[in-house]
């Protein structure tokens, strides 16, 4: 089983779109990646592709063209073979431990079985990972030592 590290998250295109259109659990769930230098946002390209395409489809190219150059300095790039679905190759492949998706099937108990017998990863969606971070304890176990606060603003 592949290991994942708790301070890397994937945000699957359905939430990428949200986070900048609509705002709301996905945007609260986003920040508190970007508010964070030691959480990773992990992304491949394929998926990152699915992400501007939706916000294309939904708001204009240029929005999306936009997007797109931000987020490319956001996340951390991985590859994955052509086929693999985007949002958990990415997780696969960037050893992350938490995927955020509006997707039912992604967060389904069938799919968790099956994908905890490649991965240890949690799928779910953005107001219940919003709602379960606790930056003071993740901090301890990933750097160690006492929580300094945030240390990004999550719209610079």
């Amino acid at each position: 089983m592949a290991e994942s590290a708790p301070a890397r998250v994937v945000a699957d295109a359905d939430v990428l779109a949200a986070d900048l259109l609509c705002g709301g659990d996905a945007r609260r769930a986003l920040d508190h990646v970007r508010r964070h230098s030691w959480v990773r946002l992990v992304a491949s390209d394929r998926l990152l592709d699915d992400a501007e395409a939706i916000i294309a489809d939904q708001a204009d190219s240029d929005l999306a063209a936009d997007w797109r150059e931000r987020i490319e300095r956001e996340r951390e790039s991985v590859d994955h073979p052509a086929g693999d679905h985007p949002a958990l190759a990415s997780a696969y492949r960037g050893e992350a431990a938490h995927v955020l998706s509006y997707d039912e099937t992604l967060r389904s108990a069938k799919t968790g079985v099956a994908l905890n017998e490649h991965m240890d990863v949690s799928v779910r969606t953005p107001d219940a990972f919003a709602a379960l971070f606790d930056p003071e304890a993740l901090y301890e176990l990933v750097e160690g030592g006492a929580y300094p606060g945030p240390d990004r603003d999550p719209r610079a």
